[in-house]
C-alpha cells in the first residue's frame, strides 16, 4: 500500500519536471525553443492568384502567434518555415449526362521545408494540398475568395499539426 502512494505522490511530480514537453495548445516544442523564422511564401504556381502567397504567409504567422508562445523574428528562428504554392489548379469534377462539368475543384499546393535548428531530428520536407469544389455555373473569380480562404485555413492547419504538433 505504502509502494503505490509513493507512486502516485511521485508521478505529478515527474511530469512537472522541464524535460516534458507538452502544452495545452497540442504543440510539442522543447522549451528552449523561443523563436520562429516565417518568410514570405513564394508563388511557383502557374496560374496565377495575386493575393495567395500574402494570405497564407499571413494565416501562418497569425497561427503561429495565437497558438504558440514562439517570438516571431525576422531571420535566424530556432525554427523556420519556408513555404511556396507550387500549384494552383482548377480541374472539372462531376460531369453531367450531357458531359458537361457539374462540378470544378480549385486545388492549391504548398511546398514546406521546416527547419529546427536546435533539434533536426523534427526538421519536415513536406507538400501539402487543400481543395474546394464549387458549382461549374459560378465563374472561379466569383468564388475563388472564399474558396481559398477555406483551402488556407486547412492547409495552415495541416503544416501546423506536422510540424510542430507533429501529429
Amino acid at each position: 500500500m505504502k509502494k503505490w502512494l509513493a507512486i502516485l505522490v511521485a508521478l505529478p511530480l515527474l511530469a512537472g519536471c522541464s524535460f516534458v514537453k507538452y502544452s495545452f495548445s497540442g504543440t510539442s516544442i522543447q522549451p528552449d525553443v523561443k523563436t520562429i523564422t516565417i518568410p514570405f511564401v513564394e508563388y511557383k504556381a502557374l496560374r496565377v492568384n495575386p493575393s495567395l502567397a500574402n494570405d497564407l504567409t499571413e494565416a501562418l504567422k497569425d497561427k503561429f502567434r495565437k497558438l504558440t508562445k514562439l517570438e516571431q523574428v525576422e531571420l535566424g528562428g530556432d525554427l523556420e518555415l519556408v513555404c511556396e504554392v507550387t500549384g494552383y489548379d482548377v480541374k472539372p469534377m462531376a460531369v453531367t449526362a450531357n458531359e458537361v462539368a457539374a462540378q470544378n475543384r480549385l486545388t492549391v499546393t504548398v511546398k514546406v521545408e521546416f527547419s529546427n535548428r536546435k533539434y533536426p531530428e523534427d526538421d519536415v520536407s513536406q507538400s501539402f494540398s487543400g481543395y474546394s469544389d464549387y458549382d461549374s455555373m459560378q465563374s472561379l473569380e466569383t468564388v475563388e475568395a472564399g474558396l481559398c480562404e477555406e483551402i488556407i485555413e486547412k492547409i495552415v492547419e495541416d503544416i501546423f499539426n506536422a510540424t510542430v504538433a507533429q501529429w
